[in-house]
């Protein structure tokens, strides 16, 4: 069979469809970038709704009506708990700062029966130590209905010590370590390995012992005299700051060696006069306050804050410390 004929196509013809299918490709274009204008305008609506959420959010954590929620939910009555945890410095978690503010929000709510307050720490600056048990007895004769209780978890030692002896009284553990009333300031000397080293030590200062803690220079023996004599100071304030706290409590006429650094076990602190009882902060607040509830005024720092801290002041100060150049330490 014959093949059909076909007349060509006119190029008119051809041009035609080629015009249409250029046509459908520029409306599908436009088309396609409308659709994506329209789901990017959708998600940039949902994040911006997501992130109004998140921060009305931390607003509303953060805000009083939290508080006076909380506030409404307690009992008539409670025992506020306060903690002391760590090295007590400045920039730290138990700092001055942090611990004075806790107590004063627990001794000024209306509902608060006593205070208690929870130590587990190794001591720390006695300018610190200071300043908390200072506030600690002002407080206390601010509020004198209210009692403050000291309990010592694992460790109060040096200058976490100085600051329970400000309370009315004092609690431990049986096993707990309680103590260290004394002064440290520790540091190094590198003198020996510069000279092995041949490194020369260059220090100009305008003042005759303006270097005196020099890690790198050698001692001399009037400047360490002085610098014990720093120490000795310090001690002394400490010692009578606890006498002053503990009154007539404290043994130490029959045990001078209580104010030579020395640790002691909770149970043997009883017997010195260190302590009152033996028992948790629970057991205080049930069976000595006589309010179960624990409410918790400890200031809390925020993650970022912490990560600020170590990352900045916490870092010279170790760096301080290990070349020898802190001051007096309750530790």
């Amino acid at each position: 069979m014959a093949d059909e004929w076909k007349a060509p196509a006119s190029e008119d013809a051809v041009e035609g469809k080629e015009e249409r299918k250029s046509w459908k490709l520029l409306e599908k274009t436009l088309l396609a970038s409308v659709q994506e204008q329209r789901r990017a305008r959708r998600w940039g609506i949902f994040f911006k709704l997501l992130t109004f959420i998140y921060l009305f959010g931390i607003l509303f954590l953060f805000s009083p009506f939290m508080d006076m929620e909380s506030t409404a939910s307690r009992s008539a009555s409670h025992t506020a708990l306060v903690e002391v945890r760590g090295v007590i410095a400045d920039q730290e978690a138990a700092s001055a700062d942090n611990i004075i503010k806790s107590l004063r929000e627990a001794f000024k709510d209306a509902k608060t029966k006593a205070v208690v307050m929870r130590i587990n720490s190794p001591g720390g600056s006695p300018v610190q130590a200071g300043y908390v048990y200072d506030e600690i007895r002002r407080l206390r004769a601010e509020y004198p209905a209210i009692k403050l209780y000291a309990v010592i978890t694992d460790l109060g030692a040096s200058g976490a010590y100085y600051i329970a002896s400000a309370a009315d009284e004092i609690y431990a553990d049986k096993a707990s370590l309680v103590g260290s009333i004394g002064v440290t300031a520790a540091g190094y000397g590198f003198v020996g390995a510069m000279e092995k080293l041949g490194v020369e030590r260059r220090a100009y200062t305008s003042g005759e012992h303006k270097a005196f803690l020099d890690p790198f220079s050698p001692q001399k023996p009037d400047e360490t005299a002085f610098w014990q004599g720093v120490l000795d100071t310090t001690h002394n304030q400490f010692i009578a700051m606890v006498k002053q706290g503990r009154g007539d409590r404290l043994k130490d006429k029959e045990h001078p060696e209580l104010f030579s650094g020395l640790v002691w076990s909770g149970e043997q602190a009883k017997a010195l006069g260190l302590v009152d009882g033996l028992g948790s902060a629970s057991y205080v607040a049930r069976d000595v306050v006589g309010e179960k509830e624990l409410v918790d005024f400890t200031v809390q720092e925020s993650p970022f804050d912490r990560f600020s801290k170590r990352m900045g002041a916490s870092v010279a100060e170790r760096l301080a410390l290990y070349m020898g150049l802190q001051g007096p330490s309750l530790r």
